[in-house]
């Protein structure tokens, strides 16, 4: 990996080159709280303006780009005894900036599922291929647990990586396609000072995690307690309402349902997440629901996020950026409920 000093005004002339060729999409401040603290998407900007590279969180993440909600994967035409199928992939260049470390790695996950394993997709992959990463250091969240998952430092999975040395950035680099476009605009080599200074930063970033959770003997602390009475108290509270999955950057869940047009000449195969909070998620053909109480529905949710993922790909599927707890209108925040477990085991 290449490291290079960027200075401010010059990543204003990188993103308008950008802009020209791109869609960009870049953290935008949509409205403000309760508190009067502004909220944030990541979504479509014309301008270097209209970015606000300050924010502190996005409630929904990145993954929308590369899973949609909802998403056509085909559509089928009948002509008398003849049918034609067509399926289109996203080809248009993109770019995404200001990712997080802990987005980005919520990317990576997500690679391991959708390109590595043994059905890759190939609407993931065209969406995957064509988005050029810019990332972005920031100070954690009180309620954020990314140190604790391993996921507040990111060495792969982008094109640029930026930390905030004041007037400047100091910039990873880690494509091609990315230091062919540095050298579009002035940047220069790293010196002694700036080694330090974004030594001292990522020391800040370090310390500033103040929620931590015990993950290395989670899955055992999973398997003891599976019938624990933490997932009555938690699951009591569960609305199965699906928010914590719609905006959790690594929950993949879908379903897949066809469309057909009332004349039969024409349907469409939709995609659609979904979430395992959801009642009907466990329902089968008969009626029988597998997870039929709240309960089991909240604790497989957490099996998945940190037994099953680390079974099937080595590492926990969540990466602590605590979405989910900051969305749950019950209240139900990870770190609270795997406190509740290791106390429980004790």
């Amino acid at each position: 990996m290449l490291f290079k000093i960027l200075p401010k005004e010059e990543f204003r002339a990188l993103v308008e080159m950008i802009l020209e060729a791109n869609e960009v999409i870049a953290p935008k401040a949509i409205a403000t709280n309760a508190r009067g603290e502004r909220i944030h998407q990541f979504l479509p900007i014309r301008s270097f303006e209209e970015m606000d590279l300050e924010y502190k969180s996005t409630e929904y993440s990145a993954k929308t780009y590369f899973l949609p909600y909802r998403e056509n994967l085909c559509t089928f035409e009948f002509e008398g005894e003849d049918w034609q199928q067509s399926i289109q992939y996203y080809i248009q260049p993109r770019a995404i900036i200001g990712l997080r470390a802990h987005d980005i790695n919520a990317l990576l996950k997500l690679d391991k599922v959708f390109i590595r394993d043994r059905f890759p997709s190939p609407y993931y992959i065209s969406r995957r291929k064509n988005t050029f990463i810019v990332g972005l250091d920031h100070i954690p969240e009180e309620d954020e647990f990314s140190r604790s998952m391993g996921t507040h430092i990111v060495t792969h999975g982008f094109d640029l990586f930026l930390t905030d040395l004041s007037d400047r950035y100091f910039v990873a680099i880690n494509s091609d396609r990315a230091f062919s476009l540095l050298q579009k605009v002035k940047t220069r080599d790293v010196a002694d000072a700036d080694t330090h200074a974004y030594l001292e930063v990522r020391r800040r970033i370090r310390d500033g995690f103040k929620t931590h959770i015990e993950v290395h003997s989670l899955p055992n602390v999973l398997d003891l307690e599976f019938t624990s009475k933490v997932w009555t108290k938690w699951g009591e509270k569960c609305l199965n309402c699906g928010s914590c999955a719609a905006v959790c950057p690594t929950c993949y869940c879908y379903g897949v349902t066809e469309e057909v047009t009332m004349d039969f000449k024409k349907a469409t195969k939709v995609k659609q997440l979904y979430s395992c909070n959801l009642v009907d998620f466990a329902r089968v053909a008969g009626g029988h629901d597998f997870r039929s109480d709240k309960e089991a529905r909240l604790k497989y949710r957490y099996y998945h996020q940190y037994r099953g993922f680390l079974e099937d790909y080595g590492e926990p599927k969540c990466v602590g950026c605590n979405r989910c707890g900051r969305v749950c209108l019950a209240g139900i925040k990870p770190a609270a409920v795997i406190k509740d477990l290791y106390e429980e085991s004790v």
